[in-house]
């Protein structure tokens, strides 16, 4: 199933979400597979369950080729619950971000460069990673979600903050829904 994405100022989005409480059940299976799928429609690099109304800290991410970031390195196929991130460096950096609940525009946002991320998987797994670049703004990013926090709250000067059409012209507007 193919869920519609909350936009911003829908008031579900900036809710915290509730923790997953079991795994590896069909529904929980069932949900990451529609997660995957409507990212993957929307062309995103990531989705958080509030976006689509899911009130649960279950982000996915994860892609080898974005249209949407041509240039950002592969990030692999990722389920986290009940995420933990811890920076590893007090290095932050800021570039570009989109968000498929703020679709058509662009913000410069800051983030850390370096952070170990743990959860688990819909199967129960462990994760623990630790990662960098752009793998730890998706991150990071999606996670935000979690807290009810969309990218724009963390714009430090709103005059980088627009329409792609306007600040990327070259881009292709399909790719920023």
């Amino acid at each position: 199933m193919i869920y519609p994405i909350l936009k911003m100022g829908d008031a579900r989005l900036l809710r915290v979400a509730e923790p997953v409480l079991e795994t590896n059940t069909p529904q929980l299976h069932q949900l990451v597979n529609d997660m995957f799928a409507t990212m993957a429609e929307a062309n995103g690099a990531g989705l958080a369950a509030p976006q689509i109304g899911v009130n649960l800290q279950l982000v996915i991410f994860g892609f080898k080729d974005n249209a949407r970031y041509p240039d950002a390195p592969t990030v692999p196929e990722t389920v986290l619950i009940n995420p933990v991130l811890t920076p590893l460096s007090e290095d932050m950096e800021e570039a570009w971000e989109g968000c498929l609940s703020v679709p058509g525009m662009r913000g410069l946002v800051p983030r850390w460069t370096k952070l170990r991320y743990e959860g688990v998987d819909q199967f129960g797994k462990k994760i623990c990673r630790e990662v960098d670049g752009f793998h730890a703004r998706v991150v990071q990013h999606e996670c935000d979600h979690l807290n009810g926090v969309l990218y724009p709250m963390r714009i430090r000067d709103l005059a980088q903050f627009g329409y792609t059409e306007v600040l990327f012209p070259q881009m292709d507007p399909n790719e920023d829904d």
